[in-house]
């Protein structure tokens, strides 16, 4: 239990700490928030934790592919927000990474990649 708790506060610290470092700094806390971290900690907490290393290897290689559709959101989300406020840019941001999701997962099977069971 006290491994799950350290693994909690870590994690938590890292985004704690990232957006605190984005309200001094938009360039410095994109950059950090840019990096892989969660990804990092994931495999870090996978091999730690005595995963098999196909275990690991999938995470990283389907992590890649999930990533592709997240994004044109980061492309929309700036406009959206200058147009309709933050609500309504969060909420298409949300409906444009899906529909991004979707379209990667179906052209990812075209490279025998299945990125979903549909």
């Amino acid at each position: 239990m006290s491994w799950l708790i350290t693994k909690y506060l870590i994690t938590a610290g890292l985004v704690v700490l990232i957006s605190e470092v984005a309200k001094r700094s938009d360039k410095l806390g994109a950059l950090i928030a840019a990096l892989p971290m969660v990804t990092v900690l994931v495999l870090v907490w996978l091999y730690v934790e005595g995963q098999p290393e196909t275990k690991i290897a999938n995470h990283a290689w389907y992590t890649f592919w999930y990533v592709i559709p997240t994004l044109p959101m980061f492309l929309a989300f700036p406009w959206l927000l200058t147009k309709f406020g933050f609500v309504w840019a969060m909420l298409a941001s949300v409906a444009i990474t899906i529909f991004s999701f979707i379209l990667v997962a179906w052209l990812a099977r075209f490279v025998g990649v299945e990125l979903l069971d549909i």
